[in-house]
């Protein structure tokens, strides 16, 4: 049996919890987020500085971990979205890296294609001008913008838990996807890939993140649309 979004959560506190006296349970969270903290990192900084930033930020998660808030109404009770925000102020100290990294995406020559089905060449074409142009809109966001926004788009966080991982206020994640995703439209030509609808999900899905409205938005994120 599949366990739910919110008995995920808890039973992360209290491994996390039961870890501080017995540090063996820790080895169940990495084994739970290792993968995608190294993704994340991966798709932000390149694969050479994945594996080393990845696991400074389990040895970082593992020295605080007694320092770790459990408590929902203080904004804490999220242990995969505190482990986001420690990749993602270990990512911070590389923002140099990563902004060449998106201006070398932007400025990346076009692949020559050899294919018998012109519908084939004209998808791959499409995706590589999308790549491109993405890249450049991400490069010419500030880094807490940009860190908002792919927390969304490649940590694949509630809006609840990005404020939780980077210790904002709702508002201001609000404030500044919307701020990220607007700058990303006007350099795409009205297009915004990282929207949630455009996107694949864990598990090919979109996670369930209260009731939706008809355009298959929850009425929490609807509230943080500009």
């Amino acid at each position: 049996m599949i366990a739910s979004p919110h008995q995920t959560r808890q039973d992360d506190v209290v491994l996390l919890r039961q870890s501080r006296t017995e540090p063996e349970h820790f080895a169940r969270l990495f084994d739970r987020y290792h993968r995608e903290i190294h993704r994340l990192v991966a798709n932000r900084l390149g694969p050479d500085l994945a594996d080393d930033l990845a696991a400074e930020t389990f040895l970082v998660a593992f020295d605080k971990r007694a320092r770790f808030d459990p408590d929902p109404e203080t904004g804490g009770g999220h242990v995969r979205a505190w482990l986001y925000g420690i990749a993602t102020n270990l990512i911070r100290r590389h923002h140099r890296t990563e902004e060449r990294r998106y201006r070398a995406l932007a400025r990346a020559p076009k692949e020559p294609f050899t294919a018998d089905h012109d519908d084939l060449v004209a998808a791959r074409v499409s995706a590589q001008h999308t790549q491109r142009a993405l890249a450049a809109a991400l490069a010419s966001l500030s880094a807490k913008d940009r860190d908002v926004i792919l927390l969304v788009a490649f940590g694949d966080l509630d809006y609840g838990e990005v404020a939780a991982a980077l210790g904002i206020p709702y508002g201001t994640v609000c404030s500044r996807l919307n701020r990220a995703r607007r700058k990303i439209r006007q350099a795409m030509g009205g297009v915004d890939p990282t929207r949630d609808d455009l996107r694949p999900t864990r598990g090919g899905q979109r996670p369930a993140r209260g009731d939706e409205t008809p355009e298959g938005q929850s009425y929490d994120e609807q509230s943080c649309e500009d």
